[in-house]
């Protein structure tokens, strides 16, 4: 059935609900705050058919088996007219009427759907995945086992058969959108499509053999409670659909890419180079920052923040005793053997779980409340570790599954503690996206659409103003980690500089890797890895800074402006509590708290 249909009952479903809600328009029934809150839920709850993936990542398992052609041309027309449709719904509540946190609510909506729309304008399904991301990347980590997708039971394993039977039609799709593109000048450069190649050509990926392929996972790993027939039945099952479905789909796409896409993808390296380059780069600006700040005005502060930076690093430079420049300096703390003191992987895991410790005694003064969400550190899984990096990967809000922080070790005796070990566990762990994360999760007052919502803005300039806690957590004592935070914080910088120098065509591949290389203690592997993620992704880059900076921005005004009054575990908390913000809101919200201490 044509995925249209579906989207067009969702919507038709939605509108008997938002109108059994409203009921008359007279003076007397006005629209009350409750309308606002039907509105968001009766929106969330047709979005997650849409996005049965999304579901399954917050513990929602309702749509497990679900795959939907999410690229497929249909089903983007029918999900425009499903967010118009409630932004119908939207223009008949009575704004003026709502309060502080309504309004909220009702701001963040209207925001959402309108990005959303916009987004389509510039016809992302062109570009269906990415050497960075999309589902041929997701997909793995959820048939491994290891992922959102459980395997507890016959039925959990019966929905992963029918999400696998899906997927082949769904790169089927991305295919024949990766050839529109061609014809309409809308493709990816070169340099990104050679890195494709290689994953899906991956042995995990293409393999089949039950030790060595990724979707065997669950096979290798049966619930205790599975009897013999049954763990035959689904090892038969799963090695059926995947070396004749899985396999063959990622096989295809890698031929495709080789012999079809990699000769007509460009040589160009900003956006800038397509049709309405310059307008897509805009939007996506917009989208990522969540301001009206121009690439013009983002660059400038990039290059403002780099400065500073250099500045702070020169004092590091004197206090370890170099002689040299600060680029010298820069360069010698990528192989000095003081900052490369690990053997093996459990040592690397053991210094991870030592910051969190250290950090534990300060956690209650300067946050009111604690997710109840568990948290892990791992390693990250070996098919995608040598392309990865440091991330968070959320929780589910019933505590299943715990917040799990993953770092890539390729070579332990490589790992460079002046990668910023202790700035990156406050970003990406504790307090950063798990707390966060978590508790937006947890808040049962937020709509869901609130509660499972992201703005990157927000949510990494969280993460990134996280990293200035260090010295109130007692961290960054040692000059080795005090560069890596500096160098954590002279990445979001000169990302603000790269990111829109790439995409407005001032700066090239090759000059943004020399321009990362001269600021920032990574080996060239690394660097080229994070500009063409900027390729990849235009204004991604450019949201951890703006977001910072406006967090920091208002913590130091309302220290000032409150003075004794000011309580930090409070503003943390004030900022925390209605999850994801678009930052023009935050500021909003975060004035009116300032008024009522």
């Amino acid at each position: 059935m044509k995925n249209s249909f579906y989207v067009i009952l969702f919507s038709i479903t939605y509108l008997f609900g938002a109108v059994a809600c409203k009921k008359t328009d007279s003076p007397l029934t006005k629209v009350t705050p409750v309308s606002i809150d039907s509105i968001a839920a009766n929106y969330y709850e047709q979005y997650l058919k849409l996005y049965p993936l999304e579901a399954t990542a917050q513990g929602d398992p309702r749509y497990n088996d679900q795959l939907p052609n999410n690229i497929d041309k249909d089903f983007i027309s029918g999900e425009i007219s499903f967010y118009a449709s409630v932004q119908n719904q939207l223009k008949k509540v009575d704004y003026d009427g709502l309060n502080d946190n309504d309004k909220t609510v009702y701001d963040v909506l209207d925001y959402t759907l309108k990005d959303k729309i916009e987004r389509y304008a510039y016809h992302p399904e062109y570009i269906p995945f990415t050497q960075f991301g999309g589902l041929p990347l997701d997909f793995p980590l959820l048939g491994s086992g290891e992922g959102s997708q459980p395997f507890k039971t016959v039925k959990d394993y019966e929905d992963w058969l029918k999400r696998m039977e899906k997927f082949p039609e769904w790169m089927e799709t991305a295919t024949e959108n990766f050839r529109t593109g061609m014809k309409n000048g809308i493709v990816l450069p070169k340099s990104l499509v050679a890195k494709m190649i290689v994953q899906m050509n991956a042995a995990e990926l293409t393999d089949p053999s039950l030790e060595k392929n990724i979707f065997f996972g669950p096979i290798r790993n049966f619930p205790k409670k599975f009897s013999a027939a049954e763990k035959e039945r689904f090892t038969t099952e799963y090695g059926n659909v995947i070396t004749k479905k899985i396999i063959p789909a990622y096989t295809q796409m890698g031929s495709f890419l080789e012999q079809e896409y990699l000769p007509k993808a460009r040589t160009t390296d900003g956006i800038n180079a397509l049709p309405k380059g310059n307008e897509i780069y805009a939007y996506y600006v917009k989208s990522w920052s969540t301001t009206g700040k121009t690439p013009e005005e983002i660059n400038k502060l990039g290059l403002e923040q780099v400065a500073m930076l250099r500045g702070e690093m020169e004092k590091v430079k004197k206090e370890v005793g170099f002689e040299g420049t600060l680029e010298e300096f820069i360069t010698f703390v990528k192989a000095d053997p003081k900052a490369m003191p690990y053997k093996n992987e459990k040592e690397i895991l053991a210094a991870f779980n030592g910051i969190l410790e250290k950090i534990k005694p300060k956690l209650g003064a300067m946050f009111g409340v604690n997710p109840k969400t568990p948290f892990e550190i791992r390693q990250t899984e070996k098919f995608r570790e040598a392309t990865a990096s440091a991330e968070y990967i959320q929780g589910t809000p019933d505590g299943k599954r715990p917040g799990i922080f993953y770092i890539p070790i390729p070579d332990p005796t490589k790992f460079n503690v002046t990668s910023g070990m202790e700035s990156l566990f406050l970003h990406e762990a504790i307090p950063g996206h798990h707390y966060q994360i978590s508790l937006q999760q947890e808040n049962l007052q937020l709509p869901k659409f609130m509660r499972f919502g992201w703005f990157g803005a927000y949510g990494e300039g969280w993460a990134h103003y996280c990293e200035t806690l260090g010295p109130e957590f007692g961290l960054y004592t040692d000059p080795y980690q005090k560069m890596g935070y500096l160098s954590d914080q002279m990445l979001r910088a000169v990302r603000l500089v790269i990111d829109t120098g790439l995409h407005t065509g001032t700066m090239n591949r090759e000059e943004a890797i020399k321009y990362f290389l001269s600021n920032i203690s990574y080996d060239e592997g690394s660097a080229t890895a994070e500009v063409e993620r900027y390729m990849a992704m235009p204004g991604q880059a450019v949201s951890y800074k703006i977001g910072s900076l406006k967090m920091r921005e208002l913590r130091t005004l309302y220290e000032k402006q409150l003075g004794s009054k000011f309580n930090l575990a409070k503003f943390h908390q004030e900022i925390l509590n209605q999850g994801c913000l678009p930052l023009d809101v935050l500021d909003r919200k975060m004035s009116l708290w300032a008024k009522k201490q």
